[in-house]
């Protein structure tokens, strides 16, 4: 298995430029996100600064979901710099989205059990220092409640990221389209000026 890193390292760079182009750029937003994951914005994770790919990061703690760093290549295209920016600002509203709904689920469950547990004049710390706890049944009663009082919520959300989805997918269909075409046109013929012999 060791004998196999070096030649996966020698195939890199090659499979970076072919795929990519010819350079290598952060997105802008890294050098910012650097600076912000102190404060735990999203998450502590930061690719290579070389790195020709998108990267995929670590669950962030509040919203579970994975966070993505994009790629930009030094001859982005139009197109494409606006397909990266749809993904972005499409990543970042649903981090926010399901890190607000997260917590909220998470502080009407701890009220939901509290409650619960008082009315059977049960301690939330049970005498060995453990959270006393419901069973499915009871715990199913929340579940259901609060998925009801989101209902709304829920349905918008999945409406514009189905929206939001179609976006991006017609824009990447056009930046496909944009590449075949930018691969399969005449290319001018450059002269080089000779003076006469």
């Amino acid at each position: 298995m060791a004998a196999l890193r070096p030649s996966r390292r020698v195939l890199v760079p090659p499979l970076c430029r072919a795929f990519a182009g010819s350079g290598c750029q952060l997105a802008p937003e890294r050098g910012a996100e650097r600076r912000d994951t102190a404060s735990g914005r999203v998450s502590g994770f930061c690719p290579p600064r070389k790195s020709c790919h998108d990267w995929i990061g670590p669950p962030d703690k509040h919203s579970n979901l994975r966070p993505v760093h994009f790629y930009v290549p030094k001859n982005e295209s139009p197109l494409e710099q606006k397909l990266r920016q749809l993904r972005q600002e499409t990543q970042e509203w649903n981090q926010q989205f399901w890190a607000k709904q997260n917590l909220t689920f998470r502080k009407e469950k701890e009220e939901f059990i509290r409650s619960r547990l008082k009315a059977r004049g049960l301690d939330p710390r049970a005498g060995s220092g453990q959270k006393a706890t419901l069973d499915a049944e009871e715990m199913a009663d929340f579940y259901k409640e609060f998925l009801s009082k989101n209902f709304l919520k829920h349905m918008y959300y999945n409406r514009d990221w189905y929206q939001r989805n179609f976006a991006i997918t017609f824009c990447m269909g056009r930046v496909a389209l944009e590449r075949v075409w930018n691969k399969l046109r005449p290319k001018p013929k450059e002269t080089a000026w000779r003076s006469p012999p």
